[in-house]
């Protein structure tokens, strides 16, 4: 007799109408996407090596709130009317080139004074502002709100519910960046001797300083 778990799985399938066939389709088309070097992963690399692993988890639940924001926006219409509309469009890319830059810049001039936390300070993590930075790089980058716009309408089926599969594609974007950035997480956190000298520290922040500024300004100008 079928198993719960295979009965579970049958009633997804018939309300979302996807079979494997396009959930892996959609996650090997994104791959490229998530393991290309950009704000996310610039943001936890100065968060884990000023403020340890617990800011590094925070800024993976930030990155997959925005990822889900952003498919919820689409569903709504909310990033179609944004891409149709010249202004909102120019008006969101500047607030997020804006934002990317100053926080690149603030990231600069703080990377001379990173040190590697103590163990006995997790407590202290700025675990609340890693988040929200992490939502509002997110929220505020036009390209990530392309996604569920432009790649994820290609991998859906029209007989099945939109919304659920909306749904489907953005926990798989979710699972995929979370694991991109939880083995960056556990690179830089557990990077012993190496990462805890105070030389490869401020190179580490000042290199995803660079980044940061670079997006913004590469924002701005396209």
């Amino acid at each position: 007799m079928p198993s719960a778990r295979g009965h579970a799985v049958g009633r997804l399938r018939r309300a979302t109408a996807m079979t494997p066939h396009l959930v892996g389709g959609f996650a090997l088309a994104l791959l490229p996407l998530v393991v290309t070097p950009g704000a996310s992963l610039a943001l936890l690399t100065r968060q884990v090596t000023t403020a340890g692993r617990r800011a590094g988890w925070a800024v993976i639940l930030g990155t997959a709130t925005g990822i889900y924001l952003h498919a919820c926006c689409a569903l709504l219409g909310l990033s179609a009317i944004v891409m149709n509309s010249d202004r909102l469009f120019d008006l969101i890319t500047l607030l997020g080139a804006f934002y990317l830059t100053g926080l690149g810049l603030w990231s600069w001039r703080q990377a001379g004074r990173t040190r590697q936390p103590a163990p006995g300070t997790a407590r202290e993590t700025p675990t609340r502002s890693a988040y929200l930075t992490a939502v509002l790089a997110n929220v505020l980058n036009p390209k990530a709100a392309l996604i569920p716009l432009t790649l994820a309408p290609q991998f859906l089926d029209p007989t099945g519910s939109v919304a659920a599969q909306l749904a489907v594609l953005a926990t798989t974007h979710v699972l995929l960046t979370a694991c991109w950035l939880l083995a960056w997480t556990l690179i830089l956190g557990g990077g012993g001797r190496v990462f805890r000298s105070p030389r490869v520290l401020v190179s580490l922040n000042r290199t995803a300083a660079v980044v940061l500024i670079a997006l913004g300004v590469w924002t701005a100008l396209r």
